[in-house]
């Protein structure tokens, strides 16, 4: 049998003059705010984005993906909304919808309420893993914007809605024409194509899916030892939503910093020379900061 592997975000195992990558994952609790909402249609996207966001980490095309979706008792009209991200989730990423399991458990879940689970597999050739072994100090971060929470940290952001009495159809407060429920649940943005077509014409040294643990905790699981990241603070706006959820909750900036993306979805570390190419490849990239001596991630 092959040995197994893994790079921060998801594990692979040699096949020929490749490597099979797989990552898994759910929506977590913001399955919860669908509930209340009643509004299913994204959560789909979501699930499809959180494997193949960290399959892509390594360089790997997703190639398939696979979903569990859970019930008491199934409302098919529920769960064709939430196959319909689903296939909206594979699209963007550019990989198949293989298949599913459909489980129905009487008693096991609230009336309306579900689970979803997937993993999605995808391939890369063996020279151009990414490994993150490459980066060095001077190394440059690059960011893509996140399109909001995406799916980690509604523990917290359901503690807020508590704490500060907010209704998921209260209007939101920086943008008229939304309630703060439809905010909340806009899906994890898929950055699958636009990762996979920069490594393939400029070269990428890491790539960090900004999860649960933000920043601070998922940059290090790339970033060799010995190394850091220095964050510019000052490089981009923090979105209004999480500004909003630091005062409405009272929330210090380093849990914010924690538990959220804080606007950035995902970072790539490239070399000096490659940043001109890589932003004249994709425009809305911007220099987030950069690998320096020492441990763990600062910002300034």
């Amino acid at each position: 049998m092959n040995p197994s592997m893994n790079t921060g975000f998801s594990g692979f195992v040699p096949f020929g003059d490749s490597y099979l990558v797989s990552g898994t994952d759910g929506v977590g609790t913001k399955l919860k705010l669908a509930f209340d909402l009643n509004k299913h249609d994204t959560v789909g996207i979501d699930l499809v984005a959180m494997s193949v966001n960290d399959v892509v980490t390594s360089g790997a095309q997703p190639m398939f993906f696979l979903d569990y979706f859970a019930t008491g008792k199934l409302d098919v009209d529920q769960a064709e909304q939430v196959v319909k991200g689903i296939i909206e989730g594979c699209n963007q990423s550019g990989c198949a919808l293989l298949g599913g399991e459909t489980a129905e458990m009487p008693g096991f879940y609230q009336n309306g309420e579900y689970d979803l689970a997937g993993f999605a597999v995808g391939s890369v050739k063996k020279e151009k893993l990414i490994d993150g072994k490459s980066i060095k100090a001077g190394d440059v971060v690059l960011a893509f914007k996140s399109s909001g929470v995406h799916s980690n940290g509604f523990s917290l952001v359901r503690k807020v809605l508590e704490v500060s009495g907010t209704s998921l159809h209260a209007p939101c407060p920086w943008n008229a024409s939304s309630t703060i429920g439809q905010v909340l649940l806009q899906p994890t943005t898929i950055y699958v194509k636009k990762v996979v077509e920069l490594h393939e014409k400029v070269g990428l040294k890491g790539v960090v899916h900004i999860t649960g643990g933000g920043m601070t905790e998922n940059i290090p699981r790339v970033i060799p030892n010995g190394l850091g990241v220095k964050v510019d603070a000052t490089s981009y706006q923090v979105p209004e939503l999480f500004q909003w959820l630091m005062s409405a909750g009272n929330v210090p900036l380093d849990d914010m910093r924690r538990t959220f993306n804080m606007g950035v979805g995902m970072i790539m570390v490239v070399d000096p020379e490659n940043v001109a190419a890589a932003q004249a490849l994709v425009p809305e990239l911007w220099v987030l900061g950069e690998v320096v001596e020492g441990e763990g991630v600062t910002y300034v």
